[in-house]
């Protein structure tokens, strides 16, 4: 059984009733026509078995459906998720929408929150018309257009990057919706905003809420953060951080992470260094592979290789595939270090686990490569460049002068 299929019958436990033994799951359906052809009526955790197992669009889409029958399966919103990001990944955008809009047969569809679901998948998938269908319907299922539906709206307008059309929606629809936005209005809002780029006017937003009563959280600060450090705008992030502490904001490990990055990005070695050892007497929070890949990146920004390379070397213990960002900041410093055996493996990585690196950056690699005399390596990097059909580099070998 998968990760996936453990954790999603593990979390069901109290709703669905595990298979005694894996013959039931087979026996339940040995290929997907049972579902509607056999006489026994397979269990809902075999359902979710084959559901979370099954590799076919259509299958997933045909199994979701028959699964949707039950009440219970329709109350989990991870499966409806899970599904939902399957077949996006997989570009089955009409598979989506059938799932979805099967969902008008059942009287679910008159509950605000459940439409509020639907509303929001269809953003997480980029289909924002969709979304606006849905909302605009809700008053002819005779369901309130209400608060949360607003919301999910404006996530799903973000979400599907129609970042145009948020302030609009913002500022028009509450007055005829009657209704009044919360934190989390404003919290999409500034999301959009951050993604368009306009983060003055994001960070204008902050008084705007507190004059409205409303007290600005630890999702409006993070996101407003990531903008500020991540995209050249530090002095603006060391504001929010000053204000943070002033408001008593709780901070969370993604707070001190992003703090931690705009400093590697300023290369302020010694400060992110001073403010690691801060944190890290806090036992509230453990480091996590955001962490390490933010000090290997400051590191190697300011030259201290082999403390970078030693970082770097702690991903590992994360089982997860590094960040493009640490790949940006460690192949520069080793091939100014001249430790270019380092450079050649970071780049083998870069192809084997497709990391999707700017092509320049390989492309120092190979020009140091050749500069310190090391041909065959640097000939090895662009054969593997040649043969992979992800990435598409075209990567050269220039003449040594």
């Amino acid at each position: 059984m998968s990760y996936l299929s453990r954790l999603l019958l593990r979390g069901t436990t109290n709703s669905f009733t595990t298979p005694k033994n894996s013959r039931e799951y087979v026996s339940a359906f040995t290929a997907p026509a049972t579902f509607s052809t056999s006489k026994r009526k397979p269990s809902l955790a075999a359902l979710l078995y084959f559901l979370n197992s099954e590799k076919d669009p259509k299958q997933i889409a045909e199994t979701f459906k028959t699964a949707c029958q039950r009440e219970k399966f329709r109350q989990n919103l991870t499966v409806y998720e899970n599904t939902v990001r399957r077949l996006a990944s997989a570009k089955k955008f009409d598979l989506i929408e059938e799932i979805l809009e099967e969902q008008s047969k059942y009287p679910d569809m008159s509950k605000q929150g459940f439409v509020a679901r639907i509303i929001s998948l269809y953003g997480r998938a980029g289909m924002f018309e969709n979304a606006q269908k849905v909302f605009d319907e809700m008053p002819e299922r005779k369901c309130k257009r209400s608060l949360p539906a607003f919301n999910a709206l404006l996530n799903a307008c973000v979400n599907s990057e129609k970042l145009d059309l948020v302030e609009g929606m913002f500022k028009e629809l509450p007055g005829k919706l009657s209704i009044e936005p919360d934190i989390r209005s404003y919290n999409a809002l500034i999301k959009g905003l951050c993604r368009k780029g306009s983060l003055t006017e994001a960070v204008a937003l902050l008084d705007e809420i507190e004059s409205k009563g409303l007290n600005p959280d630890i999702y409006t600060f993070n996101t407003l953060l990531h903008a500020s450090y991540t995209k050249g705008h530090f002095d603006v992030g060391e504001e929010l951080w000053g204000r943070m502490v002033e408001k008593d904001v709780a901070r969370d490990m993604r707070s001190y992470n992003t703090r931690l990055l705009g400093l590697a990005l300023e290369k302020r070695s010694e400060e992110m260094v001073k403010f690691f050892g801060e944190f890290k007497r806090n036992r509230r929070f453990k480091r996590d592979v955001f962490t390490v890949t933010a000090m290997a990146r400051g590191l190697a920004g300011v030259g201290e290789v082999d403390e970078a390379k030693a970082w770097y070397q702690r991903i590992e213990q994360y089982n997860v595939r590094p960040m493009k960002g640490v790949y940006s900041s460690l192949l520069p410093a080793m091939c100014k270090a001249g430790d270019l055996e380092f450079a050649v493996e970071l780049c083998k990585e870069i192809f084997a686990k497709r990391i999707l690196v700017d092509e320049a950056v390989v492309q120092e690699v190979v020009d140091a490569l050749v500069e310190g005399s090391k041909q065959e390596d640097a000939e090895e990097i662009i054969e593997l460049a040649n043969k992979d059909g992800y990435l598409k580099f075209k990567l050269r070998v220039s003449s040594k002068e």
